[in-house]
């Protein structure tokens, strides 16, 4: 176990200092955790609301933190280039993110058009009825995101890797409000960038 916690550990500081330099970025993926947080609280009453929640609140913030505010020139402080970044990147990189963005956008468009998803679901009859279709098909897509990369990890790397990087994106939540708080302030102060440490990793 403490070999499987120190992958995750691993794979939080890489994501924090290759992805996570910016107090916007910072600050948005505070509100997302947040967020995310009450995603799963509701999915004990409303799984439906629940995949609203993650999907238009959660995500939203979360990526559009990485694609408008986060630096994408060389990388200085981890002396690595954003191609070089994107290519060891364990998760899901900007192309990924791309593909798994398209496909989220597609299903509101995909069930108003054939509500009944060609026979596979019992097609909605109200407004209400499509939101809860549209909800449901994002928290699918989120779960089916999360174990389908989970697996590519267990041939790409080994089953270990695989189930710590799954242990992180669903514990990033609770992580990034404990590293994150504190972002707002900085940015109050015009702190635009986080002055990152190597010694944070061993903390």
């Amino acid at each position: 176990m403490r070999e499987f916690f120190s992958k995750v550990r691993t794979l939080r500081w890489d994501d924090h200092r290759y992805y996570h330099q910016s107090r916007i970025n910072q600050t948005l993926h505070l509100v997302s955790a947040v967020s995310f947080l009450g995603a799963y609280a509701l999915l004990c009453v409303d799984a439906a609301a629940a995949g609203i929640v993650g999907w238009a609140v959660g995500m939203v913030t979360r990526q559009s933190g990485h694609i408008f505010f986060e630096p994408r020139s060389f990388d200085h402080i981890n002396n690595a280039s954003d191609q070089h970044k994107e290519s060891i990147k364990v998760g899901y990189n900007m192309r990924r993110k791309g593909i798994l963005i398209a496909v989220w956008l597609s299903l509101p468009v995909l069930l108003y058009i054939s509500p009944g998803l060609f026979g596979l679901i019992a097609p909605a009859t109200d407004a209400q009825g499509y939101v809860h279709a549209v909800g449901m098909s994002w928290l699918l897509l989120g779960v089916a995101g999360i174990i389908f990369r989970t697996v590519h990890l267990f041939y790409l790397r080994s089953p270990a890797w695989g189930l710590a990087w799954a242990c992180k994106i669903l514990s990033d939540p609770f992580h990034n409000i404990g590293i994150y708080w504190k972002s707002p302030l900085a940015l109050l102060r015009g702190q635009w960038l986080d002055p990152i440490e190597a010694e944070q990793h061993h903390a």
